[in-house]
């Protein structure tokens, strides 16, 4: 149900990119009372491949307001504490009990698989009957002047001549990492759209229950309620049961080496177990037990990419959320998380206008509201990613600081797990800034041209 019908409820907001900025802005819209919207993904279907995600309570609250995390917690499992683990030998290098994370932020920290979160959103846009999935659908052009954009059917992307214009009032470009909106934009104003290579990549695997049945050991990581962080030399796994406990998902960060001299366009490659087998060679026995549990063909690596500081993210009617614009390692666990932070405000932004002549206002404003926190969010994963990542020269005193923040509390050198990180990144109500600073932003003066 909507909280109210806005004044341009009618407008035909066209939302290209069906991931999880795309749906999350659909949903956000429709629940702000909008009735005319539009998604359009080439993917013939919804599918989510990289298996695990973190719903963190800032997210929690949002699907919440949104009335789908009732959706998602059917297969979501809820973590009560983090290991993080020396990868060499299996050493406890500190363990944090989440205890606190109710009553400080209002929700558990829960993980779930893509999938569940995709369903949730699903489940939120059809039941609003507001909103239009169009699937196997291409953008082939945009006119960021007029706001319209060119679709074509993906399967005849690369041959047809039969192209269609469809005219829209707002255009929300959440067409991901790889954005050809997002390089049309910067080449308006003259600028290269260059994504930055991290020389990471990263493995995405899954380990099955029945895999561990007669592996105690193992099964114990299945059935409990806490993620793991294996750290090493330039090296480190996360993981962390999901779908109520029936799978193990692990995905590592380690140096790019398949994709060192791959073009720009190459993203992901169906990787080698063996490989994989010899980058964590010298892990501690319960990763390798972990890893050789793998079916051949079973392990994808992915190339970790971002993207510098945009100098806007709106043009005319048009404007980028999610990866589109920022782009986030995973090491705070904040990609998914921002962009559905992105959808709610753009929503709100949306609904306090009365004319369409306010559109572009109302989409610098949600920019002026959402860029600073979407690239703290950027930086700070930059940041824990090189702490993670370290030399073996670099590690003893890293490791030394884990051991103390255990043992008297204090600043946790792994951002994911540290209150203080946790306070700003948790208890951000990007809903609430958005009402309380709404009426000081239209009436500034950087906006009055």
């Amino acid at each position: 149900m909507a909280i109210d019908s806005p004044p341009l409820s009618s407008a035909k907001v066209l939302i290209i990119g069906g991931g999880m900025g795309g749906l999350a802005t659909a949903l956000a819209l429709a629940r702000r009372g909008f009735t005319n919207i539009t998604v359009f993904e080439m993917a013939s279907k919804l599918t989510e491949i990289g298996a695990g995600i973190n719903i963190t309570p800032n997210l929690a609250r949002l699907l919440d307001r949104f009335g789908v995390l009732n959706v998602l917690q059917e297969e979501a499992v809820v973590i009560r504490s983090a290991n993080i683990l020396k990868g060499t030998n299996d050493e406890a290098l500190s363990f944090v009990k989440y205890s606190y994370m109710e009553k400080d932020f209002g929700y558990p920290f829960f993980v779930a698989h893509r999938t569940s979160l995709q369903r949730a959103l699903i489940v939120g846009c059809q039941q609003s009957g507001v909103v239009d999935i169009k699937l196997g659908v291409s953008v082939t052009g945009i006119d960021l002047e007029n706001a319209r954009v060119q679709i074509c059917p993906t399967a005849e992307r690369e041959v047809s001549t039969t192209t269609e214009w469809i005219q829209g009032d707002v255009i929300i470009a959440a067409d991901g990492v790889k954005s050809a909106t997002r390089a049309l934009m910067l080449a308006r104003s003259g600028i290269k759209d260059e994504v930055e290579d991290t020389r990471q990549a990263s493995y995405r695997i899954l380990v099955r229950r029945e895999q561990v049945l007669d592996k105690p050991e193992l099964l114990e990581l299945l059935d409990g309620n806490q993620t793991y962080r294996w750290i090493g030399p330039r090296r480190l796994i996360m993981s962390y049961p999901i779908l109520k406990h029936t799978l193990f998902n692990i995905v590592s960060a380690h140096p790019d080496s398949n994709f060192a001299e791959a073009p720009s366009t190459s993203w992901t490659t169906r990787g080698s177990k063996q490989r994989m087998l010899e980058v964590f060679s010298d892990f501690c026995p319960r990763v390798q037990s972990l890893l050789k549990l793998v079916p051949d063909g079973e392990v994808c690596e992915w190339k970790l990419r971002v993207h510098a500081p945009l100098p806007t993210w709106v043009d005319g009617r048009t404007a980028l959320l999610g990866d589109a614009c920022h782009p986030t390692l995973p090491h705070i666990a904040q990609g998914a998380a921002q962009a559905v932070e992105d959808a709610a405000v753009v929503a709100i932004a949306l609904s306090k206008i009365t004319t369409e002549k306010d559109i572009h206002k109302a989409l610098r404003i949600y920019q002026l509201l959402r860029k600073e926190r979407a690239e703290f969010c950027v930086k700070e994963a930059d940041a824990n990613g090189r702490e993670m990542l370290l030399s073996d020269e670099e590690v003893a005193e890293r490791d030394k600081r884990f051991r103390e923040a255990s043992k008297d509390g204090g600043a946790n050198p792994d951002k994911f797990v540290d209150k203080n990180t946790q306070n700003i990144l948790f208890n951000h109500d990007c809903e609430k800034i958005a009402f309380e600073r709404w009426d000081e932003l239209w009436e500034s003066e950087e906006l009055s041209t």
